[in-house]
């Protein structure tokens, strides 16, 4: 295995060099303008084909770096933050100055801890962050794959547009303590809207390894569905047994961590964890966890922090687990951080869940269906927002592939439905779950992720039903 891989005319590498990129943050965090420092560095090299209708367009190699340094004096710190590496020794002192800014506004010394030696060593072994398939997903063999996706939507008398992509990131983190961490690891993604007429189909995926995305088996799919959704019809409001695809249920669980999951909230008495931690809250099949130990999403072994990334379990047998923390809201709850430490574009520091992931089950999509007498698929949801943090509910429109299922078939395609559905009541009501996990990044996250797998739930809510409303028919009497 190697952090570098020599594919056609290009390097498929880390955007650095990891010794010396140590050697720098090293020499960094040695500065006396402050008592400590902490500097971590984000950074990624990408590769991205984009497609549309029969033309490769906008093919674009983007290297993007963050410098975020923390400088603590008498126990009060401070962030700066740059892009350009030439600009590190300014920032560093930029940082400690504002630090002893507020230090010397400060009524008392403040309790600002920096990781050390004594952290643990990160969990996720090399051989899930690192995959050679990856590497070989070229400029060649992504072009080769837009064109017979364009090339089989064009077969159907249909039209598609997408993006396939590699990249490598890489994190290191040094701090003033000892502390020492660098990884790199592959990224391979790509996403499909297929059109034909008024019916679409969406597929979007990620993961460290390019064949986990089975492309020729999801773009085959995904133009099929759309052909088969022409002519959508609209479905009457009410509550309806349903069948969800992985996108859909992926996104249901990006809300867990507002429902209170998040260490900050935790520790501020709000949400589930804090009012009904180990309750059984949704199903008993369900289980749901951060964890960058698993060969799924994007796991990677420590945070900004350089603390290892544990396991975080949401819901464990359909019981309320635990919140995930960095140093500073552990500290404040008596605890270990989780190693979740963030900071996202334009907000403040605050732990973040990054590789969300629910454990998939023994059946495929397709049995899920047939296991079905009359109901609903949902492809994937949009445009969705909290509506209810207690209840946790929310709102949002269906999108793209979603169909009546009648006696364990697909048959109507339907158009966009508004919902409001609490995310608990619809996991309380998990019935069966597939196999086939899907993957979808995080808005704001940086190397962030949530996988699922498709699930069969007894009922979901769409359009102004009452909310004891009971499921209506589909389709009519057939």
């Amino acid at each position: 295995m190697s952090a570098s891989v020599r594919t056609g005319l290009t390097e498929f590498a880390a955007p650095f060099a990891e010794d010396q990129l140590l050697d720098t943050l090293d020499t960094a965090v040695r500065s006396d303008a402050a008592d400590e420092f902490e500097i971590a560095v984000l950074a990624r090299a990408g590769e991205y084909t984009r497609f549309a209708g029969e033309v490769i367009h906008q093919p674009q190699d983007i290297t993007e770096v963050q410098y975020l340094v923390r400088a603590v004096v008498d126990g009060h710190a401070a962030r700066t933050a740059t892009t350009i590496a030439g600009r590190l020794p300014d920032i560093v002192r930029l940082a400690a100055d504002a630090a002893r800014e507020r230090a010397r506004g400060a009524a008392a010394p403040g309790n600002t801890e920096l990781g050390g030696t004594d952290q643990p060593d990160c969990t996720v072994p090399r051989e899930l962050l690192w995959y050679d398939d990856t590497a070989a997903f070229d400029v060649s063999a992504r072009v080769q794959a837009a064109r017979s996706a364009m090339q089989l939507a064009q077969s159907f008398g249909d039209s598609a547009a997408g993006m396939f992509g590699r990249a490598v990131t890489q994190q290191a983190v040094a701090t003033s303590r000892g502390l020492r961490r660098a990884t790199a690891a592959t990224e391979a993604s790509g996403s499909l809207t297929a059109s034909a007429a008024d019916g679409t189909s969406h597929w979007t995926d990620l993961a460290r390894s390019a064949d986990r995305l089975r492309l020729a088996e999801s773009v085959h799919q995904t133009v099929t569905q759309a052909v088969a959704g022409r002519n959508r019809q609209v479905l009457p409001p009410g509550t309806y047994p349903v069948v969800l695809g992985g996108e859909a249920v992926g996104d249901l669980l990006q809300f867990l961590p507002e429902l209170g999951f998040a260490g900050d909230l935790a520790a501020a008495g709000i949400g589930i964890v804090a009012t009904r931690a180990g309750e059984p809250l949704v199903a008993e099949i369900v289980d749901v966890a951060d964890d960058a130990t698993v060969d799924l999403g994007l796991p990677i072994g420590f945070d900004i922090e350089g603390t290892a990334k544990l396991r975080v379990p949401f819901f464990a047998g359909g019981r309320v687990g635990e919140p995930f923390t960095d140093l500073a809201v552990a500290g404040a709850m008596g605890r270990r951080s989780t190693g979740h430490a963030h900071i996202a574009r334009e907000e403040v520091p605050a732990p973040s869940a990054a590789n969300i992931v629910m454990t998939p089950g023994a059946f495929t999509e397709a049995e899920l269906i047939a296991s079905v007498e009359r109901g609903v698929y949902i492809q994937r949801f949009w445009y969705t927002r909290l509506v209810d943090r207690t209840a946790g509910t929310i709102t949002g429109v269906t999108r793209d592939a979603c169909f009546v299922i009648e006696n364990g078939r697909l048959t109507t395609p339907l158009q966009g439905m508004r919902f409001t559905q609490s995310v608990l009541a619809c996991l309380a009501g998990v019935e069966a779950i597939g196999c086939e996990v899907r993957s979808q990044p995080v808005m704001n996250v940086w190397n962030g992720a949530t996988s699922a797998p498709p699930v069969r739930a007894a009922a979901f809510r769409f359009g102004a039903a009452p909310l004891d409303d009971d499921a209506p028919k589909i389709g009519g009497d057939r």
